[in-house]
């Protein structure tokens, strides 16, 4: 098996940690970086990095639930309380069900549609132009609709869209918090509630998926290579830092501004990635 460096393992967990939060794609940078510098010990063996990405996947998942540790807590509570009284006759317990009923459909999708999206879909030039159509999206879900609901003003079809949405992040270059927030947007949301509904429904799906690839690793399969293991340590220990970073930045940034500048981004590294397939071709 093909194992990383341990400044690769760095720059991917930062960058990682900078990309899930911001709306443009993670899963397109950790693909694009290395096949732009030409890494050779990268993309030797898909299994491993597949594993690779999701444990950066649970760097930045640590960042979240540390960011949003009272949130998480509370939304425990009130799933608890709801159960036990078998009443869900308020949002406090009604949120809980609507991030988990958000998880649904990338779960099913993923599961049934994996060779799919990590195949054919995570081509550099469909990656390319990913990027640049739906940051257009996004561009679209900020300027062109109104956003006057608040969180606490979720309904479970608001919930279900969503969810329905975040099938799409499964393919490299669309984004898992841009595809979420533009749903969101869509459906009314100011973009401070759609981006933090975006970041509590992304804990159920990073963590399954976690859990699955360490079964998979850990379990069925024969763990990491060899001298593996400082990659993997110093690759989630970057991403959940930077990952804190960003959402702090993200949070406080979306309360007075717009979106536009990482549609600017999208679209400027979708035509780079699209230049540099032609000049490679």
């Amino acid at each position: 098996m093909s194992t990383l460096a341990d400044w690769q393992a760095l720059i991917l967990g930062i960058v990682q940690g900078i990309t899930e939060p911001l709306p443009i794609s993670s899963s397109g940078h950790l693909a694009i970086v290395p096949w732009l510098f030409g890494w050779p010990s990268v993309g030797e063996d898909s299994s491993f990095n597949k594993t690779f990405d999701v444990a950066l996947h649970m760097g930045t998942l640590l960042a979240v639930v540390i960011y949003f540790r009272r949130d998480l807590v509370k939304i425990t509570k009130s799933a608890w309380r709801g159960l036990a009284e078998r009443k869900v006759d308020d949002f406090e317990r009604k949120l809980p069900w609507y991030i988990a009923l958000s998880a649904v459909p990338a779960a099913v999708a993923g599961a049934l549609l994996t060779d799919l999206f990590e195949g054919p879909l995570s081509e550099p030039w469909i990656i390319g132009v990913q990027l640049i159509a739906f940051g257009l999206v996004l561009y679209a879900a900020d300027r062109l609709l109104a956003h006057h609901k608040l969180m606490d003003q979720m309904v479970v079809n608001d919930a279900a869209f969503i969810g329905v949405a975040q099938t799409l992040a499964l393919m490299p270059g669309v984004s898992r918090s841009g595809i979420t927030i533009s749903a969101g947007l869509s459906r009314g949301f100011n973009r401070e509630s759609a981006t933090r509904f975006a970041f509590l429904m992304s804990v159920p799906i990073i963590f399954g998926a976690g859990v699955f690839k360490g079964y998979e690793t850990f379990v069925a399969g024969d763990g990491l290579p060899d001298g593996a293991t400082s990659a993997f340590v110093i690759g989630i220990i970057s991403s959940a830092i930077t990952g804190y970073l960003a959402i702090a930045f993200l949070l406080r940034y979306v309360r007075t501004h717009s979106f536009l500048p990482f549609v600017v981004y999208r679209c400027g590294l979708g035509v780079l990635v699209l230049a540099a397939v032609v000049i490679r071709a």
